[in-house]
């Protein structure tokens, strides 16, 4: 699956608590993280390397593998020119450790470093990635892997393989495109790249004999872009989404990734010795390989048949829906949309001031964050948010520190998640159990968006 200059030049042009205190750590014998700049080579070979910054120096960075119910403590060392964080996205961990600037914890100023340091209750695929300026930081490489490791019951596989796929907006230089803030995004769908990596690699490749069977972590690290994804010689099961097993593994027939989201699935490669298999991206213009497994010779595997589900987390039953503390969360704003009347920095303003301060969204008529909470909630209590997106544009909408189910209009009750996709006129409810302690971000991960405006909090006591 090589890559020539011109295809890559035209790619450019075309398209519970869980929730006990942490620990003390000592800081001198905790393994170190670090942020900084570094280069990798993203497009084809045959053009320069690109500048990035990486975690670690490596892009993506340092996959972090830990054991179901350990802890994971790593010393965050900011070398970048400008504070960040690390948040710990979909991990349900003590509020301190969440990591995000202005809200759970001070930005780290560059030469800075912070002791994060928290236990692992649910096994599953989740990621890190700053929480300031996020809409920058991603955008230049700065995200990994956290693979929490199931205590028993880890399905029977020939690999395990983590898929990072992300978008880049490079130009003919193989430089990263500048222009992070510009409005046009921020009103519109957000950053989207003009091209696709796995794992920091525009040609990524895996070569595996037939019937392998393979669990693929899949997650979508850019900034805004969708992606609708098939499989080529690949046959099998979605078990989890954004790390939270499905009761019922369900088969793979196409896949949907906003940002943020994760999907692990159980695969079977179906193509044979001498064929290749695919991961593919459908776009407007058709479909193409972002990975690709030639298959060489044939896997003395047995038949395995369809996977039982993957052990459940310890997570807490939602409690009466008709009794449950109840929000309403209206999207308003950005390119073609409308705003009833927006408040900022705690008073009425119009749109062409909004614009100027680089605010284009807002929730509930409140354009970036309140001084209060959308909702106060006690702990343990179940808590149901009605969300209606009445916009021009599709927004991925993330909570932090807790999962939800959806809540259907006959109330039955989709899958845990940590980020809904929600298209442009959609409405959804929500519901959990506030759990875990502490002031939680509700954003919108198309990470321009969030910045312009679309964010608030929930607190929990």
């Amino acid at each position: 699956m090589s890559l020539t200059r011109r295809q890559f030049h035209q790619a450019l042009l075309g398209s519970a608590a869980l929730l006990s205190l942490p620990r003390i750590a000592s800081a001198e014998a905790t393994p170190a993280l670090e942020a900084r700049v570094a280069r990798a080579q993203i497009a084809p070979p045959g053009y320069p390397d690109t500048e990035v910054w990486a975690y670690d120096g490596a892009l993506p960075g340092p996959t972090l593998r830990v054991p179901q119910g350990e802890r994971l403590a790593r010393r965050f060392v900011n070398a970048l020119p400008q504070p960040s964080s690390v948040h710990w996205h979909g991990i349900r961990i003590a509020n301190a450790m969440d990591g995000v600037a202005g809200l759970t914890q001070e930005a780290v100023e560059p030469g800075a470093e912070f002791l994060y340091d928290f236990a692992l209750p649910d096994a599953g695929t989740y990621w890190y990635h700053p929480h300031n300026r996020s809409w920058e930081q991603m955008a230049r490489g700065l995200y990994g892997a956290l693979i929490v490791e199931e205590a028993e019951g880890a399905p029977e596989v020939d690999l395990d393989e983590v898929l990072l796929i992300d978008d880049w907006r490079m130009t003919d230089t193989a430089e990263i495109a500048g222009g992070f803030g510009e409005l046009h995004d921020w009103a519109h769908a957000g950053r989207i790249g003009n091209w696709i990596t796995v794992n920091g690699d525009g040609a990524w490749t895996r070569e595996v004999p037939s019937k392998t069977r393979m669990r693929l972590r899949l997650v979508n690290t850019a900034n805004a872009r969708i992606f609708e994804l098939e499989s080529q010689g690949l046959s099998g099961w979605v078990v989890a989404l954004d790390g939270m097993p499905l009761e019922t593994p369900e088969p793979l027939d196409g896949l949907t990734l906003a940002p943020a989201q994760r999907a692990d699935l159980i695969v079977d490669v179906t193509a044979e010795d001498g064929g290749e298999a695919l991961l593919l991206s459908l776009e407007r213009d058709g479909g193409y390989a972002i990975a690709s497994f030639p298959v060489r010779g044939v896997a003395d595997s047995p038949e395995r048949g369809a996977p039982t589900p993957l052990p459940p987390n310890p997570m807490a039953a939602l409690g009466d829906l008709g009794t449950a503390r109840r929000a309403e969360l209206l999207m308003e704003g950005g390119a073609m949309g409308r705003m009833s009347g927006a408040m900022m920095d705690g008073r009425q303003v119009d749109m062409r001031e909004m614009a100027a301060a680089g605010k284009v969204w807002a929730f509930n008529g409140m354009a970036d964050m309140p001084e209060t909470p959308l909702i106060e909630a006690a702990r343990g209590e179940t808590v149901r948010i009605a969300i209606a997106n009445d916009t021009a544009w599709a927004h991925g909408m993330h909570l932090h520190g807790h999962h939800f189910r959806r809540v259907a209009e006959d109330g039955s009750l989709g899958p845990w998640r940590d980020t809904l996709l929600m298209e442009r006129g959609e409405t959804a409810e929500i519901a959990f159990v506030a759990d875990n302690p502490g002031d939680w971000l509700l954003h919108c991960h198309m990470l321009e968006h969030s910045a312009g405006g679309m964010m608030t909090w929930l607190r929990v006591t």
